[in-house]
């Protein structure tokens, strides 16, 4: 019994070592991946004009994408998205541009949403206006955005919507570069993939020495007087009592 104990231990210690590594590997593989799409942005995409702040009314959120256009988004250094109250979070979008003519980006927008229902707004944030940026036909570019959260948001999982808007032979269109989760955070309350493997291996290992300390049970051993008592209710008419009682009557 202690064998199966041990083994099923150190089972769910191999269980538990491939799967949050594995998580680690999915998220950084495809995190790579979007990452050299916005790499080869920003070698192709040269100078994209004068980032800017503005309140300006863009009309986000009525427009639908053109076609050929396509966006992508990469949390920079930072795969699992985390965002601290309070504090900035960078983000780079990639554009690219398969249509016949030149993309003129307008704005970018973001806005905080409860992951079951995007009609329940939470925050909206700040809007951030270009000036001079272009996308050429068959080009890809990248443009940053830069947000932060409110501090008094409280941590938990939150669903993050952006959209980039720009204008094509000056008609306005809208692509979504991001419609996912975020895990809003307090400040110094940061926990990593690392951190959760390392507390569950340590769990595991109390786990597993607490039953290597475990003592066995006692042994239960079987009495002969109950045994001989039922033997002698089986042979109760048989020569074999008779013969026992006649040496019990020798014997007085």
């Amino acid at each position: 019994m202690m064998k199966i104990r041990v083994s099923f231990v150190l089972a769910l210690l191999l269980l538990s070592s491939s799967f949050f590594l594995q998580v680690a590997r999915c998220q950084s593989d495809s995190d790579s991946e979007d990452a050299e799409l916005v790499a080869e942005t920003v070698e192709e995409g040269g100078d994209l004009g004068i980032v800017d702040d503005d309140v300006q009314d863009f009309g986000i959120g009525n427009y639908s994408p053109a076609p050929g256009v396509e966006t992508v988004c990469v949390f920079p250094k930072n795969p699992t998205k985390l965002v601290v109250a309070g504090q900035e979070t960078e983000l780079l979008i990639g554009m690219k541009n398969e249509g016949d003519q030149h993309i003129k980006v307008l704005a970018v927008h973001a806005s905080v949403h409860l992951p079951f229902d995007h009609n329940m707004l939470v925050q909206n944030l700040s809007t951030q206006a270009f000036n001079n940026a272009s996308v050429p036909s068959s080009v890809q570019a990248t443009f940053p955005y830069i947000f932060a959260v409110s501090k008094f948001l409280q941590a938990g999982t939150f669903d993050l919507v952006g959209r980039i808007v720009y204008e094509i032979d000056q008609i306005p269109y809208e692509n979504t570069f991001y419609n996912g989760t975020i895990e809003v955070v307090e400040a110094g309350g940061l926990v990593s993939i690392e951190t959760v493997f390392l507390v569950s291996l340590g769990i595991s290992l109390l786990v597993f020495l607490g039953l290597w300390k475990t003592k066995k049970g006692p042994k239960v051993e079987t009495g002969t007087r109950s045994v001989d008592a039922s033997m002698d209710e089986w042979l109760e008419g048989t020569a074999y009592t008779q013969s026992k009682a006649s040496k019990l009557k020798k014997k007085k």
